[in-house]
């Protein structure tokens, strides 16, 4: 989705009811996420601590009996219309047509698992901002999947589904993004994190520590995951798995690493010690978390971002000084940039009182900085996908 609109759910009421004159069968949602720590371990087989947030991508719907989905993309100003039958992968996204593809994706992994769809139109908008770290992506795909689910009456097994959208991404799509954000997108709980093992698919929802705030700050700066360095990171990693004769990192210990660090490149080296590091501050992050210590849950952040900065390279420096902003406001415990990285978003851990004036005096200094426009706002940990 593109623009914003303050109120997605209410924009794609109205809008069904002026194209279709009457009110909607159903409204599906499915929410973004910002990842409070775990990055770029998901395809590494490791660990992640995300949460579903209050943003979202919202379908307003009726069944039909044609075969065909038609969607009117409120907020991009557009009419997509496709056939169920002889979907075929057409490449990478065009530019006006992007949004248009997911969809198809989505459908076509559904279809492809074995699942007979019937078609749909409806409208849809979404207040997820896109390329921000956020999963605007995936709660496109789980959107669709939860609207595909209720007129085709299928079963809604937040794991499955959560593969499925996984798969429109890898494979329709063309980026190689792990499971953590279609997972989360599918299983969100409302007030919590949840800690994901992105092997066995295990995972636990974590309560958020009393009297604090997540805060998300958008530094304005946006990146193309198809043309970034997102899918070299995943090569390199996996040169370096492959090197230790293993499935994945998850399974390198830094003793290991350690060991043998004089067989391999010094970038080979410092990308496979982020991933090793990064999953245990993650394991040790839900248990911060757990117990309510938000404080070292903070510390863990602000060591997290040092590694994504210095050994897997993928900061930019407007999210390194939307960081420092961040950490220099009373206030905040920890932060430090989520999502692929080279731009987008940075997350904070605030007091909870004093997470709007963090909010407001990060987002001033960054702009003061920078020269950039920020969006900074306070997150509220929701539900996934399901039907509002």
């Amino acid at each position: 989705m593109s623009d914003t609109p303050t109120d997605p759910a209410g924009a794609v009421r109205r809008a069904f009811r002026g194209r279709f004159g009457c009110d909607p069968e159903v409204l599906v949602r499915a929410p973004g996420r910002v990842n409070l720590i775990g990055e770029h371990t998901d395809y590494n087989d490791g660990f992640v601590l995300p949460m579903a947030i209050d943003r979202a991508v919202w379908i307003a719907l009726r069944s039909t009996d044609d075969g065909h989905v038609r969607v009117q993309g409120v907020d991009v100003d557009a009419v997509g219309e496709f056939s169920l039958e002889n979907l075929r992968d057409s490449g990478p996204p065009a530019a006006l047509e992007g949004w248009l593809e997911y969809l198809k994706g989505t459908a076509w992994a559904l279809q492809d698992a074995g699942y007979k769809l019937k078609g749909w139109e409806g409208a849809m908008a979404g207040d997820v901002p896109i390329a921000a770290g956020l999963s605007s992506s995936a709660a496109l795909e789980l959107a669709t999947a939860r609207a595909f689910a209720h007129v085709s009456d299928l079963p809604w097994d937040p794991a499955a589904m959560a593969l499925l959208g996984q798969r429109a991404e890898n494979v329709w799509v063309g980026v190689n993004c792990g499971i953590m954000d279609q997972m989360i997108s599918a299983s969100g709980r409302a007030g919590h994190a949840f800690l994901l093992d992105c092997r066995t698919l295990a995972g636990r929802h974590v309560s958020l520590p009393a009297g604090t705030a997540v805060v998300v700050l958008d530094t304005g700066t946006r990146r193309g995951l198809v043309d970034s360095a997102y899918n070299e990171r995943r090569r390199q990693c996996e040169t370096v798995s492959a090197h230790f004769g293993v499935q994945a990192l998850r399974d390198v210990s830094a003793a290991d690493l350690a060991a043998r660090a004089g067989e391999l490149a010094d970038m080979s080296v410092r990308r496979a010690r982020h991933v090793i590091t990064e999953n245990d501050r993650t394991v040790e992050a839900a248990e911060a978390l757990a117990t309510g210590d938000a404080a070292r849950m903070g510390e863990l952040m602000n060591a997290s971002h040092a590694s994504l900065r210095d050994d897997f390279e993928v900061s930019s420096e407007a999210l390194d000084v939307m960081v420092e902003c961040a950490r220099a406001t009373a206030g905040c415990h920890g932060a430090r940039m989520t999502g692929a990285g080279f731009g987008g978003c940075a997350v904070a851990l605030a007091e909870a009182e004093a997470a709007e004036a963090l909010a407001r005096t990060a987002g001033d200094a960054y702009r003061q900085a920078t020269g950039n426009q920020p969006q900074v706002y306070v997150c509220t940990a929701t539900d996934g996908a399901g039907i509002a």
